[in-house]
């Protein structure tokens, strides 16, 4: 769940470059992401492999996003990852406690935008080298 296009074009770069396949879907407002999650559970969409969420979404915070996220029925065991560019202890503490599987600040190089794909692989479980 991510605001911001461009922050949404990298993450689908660093994905690709990374090899990691699949349906990417880009929610722009942490109420549209609660109505999605509400979807999943009512059997109209499947749980995703890995979510990001950003903290700082329009309508609703990304804290309230993982919080339904961790209450769904059917996919509160889904990895979350917060993608933001919030360095506040606090955010990273409730993050924490809330259930977030992985922290990170948004890098501020496409380099190291790109090598977040190494990161999302090991989170789902894939193999660390794609083939290339």
């Amino acid at each position: 769940m991510e605001d911001n296009v461009g922050d949404a074009r990298l993450i689908r770069e660093a994905l690709e470059n990374s090899e990691i396949s699949g349906e990417l879907v880009v929610i722009t407002n942490g109420q549209r992401a609660i109505d999605f999650i509400d979807e999943m559970d009512n059997g109209s969409s499947l749980c995703p492999d890995l979510a990001i969420i950003d903290l700082n979404l329009p309508k609703r915070p990304g804290t309230d996003v993982v919080l339904r996220m961790r209450a769904s029925s059917k996919c509160k065991h889904v990895p979350v990852v917060v993608l933001t560019s919030s360095d506040n202890q606090r955010d990273r503490e409730t993050a924490r406690r809330i259930g977030v599987s992985r922290y990170i600040l948004k890098p501020a190089r496409l380099s190291e935008i790109l090598e977040l794909g190494v990161v999302f692989r090991e989170i789902l479980g894939l193999s660390k080298n794609p083939a290339k």
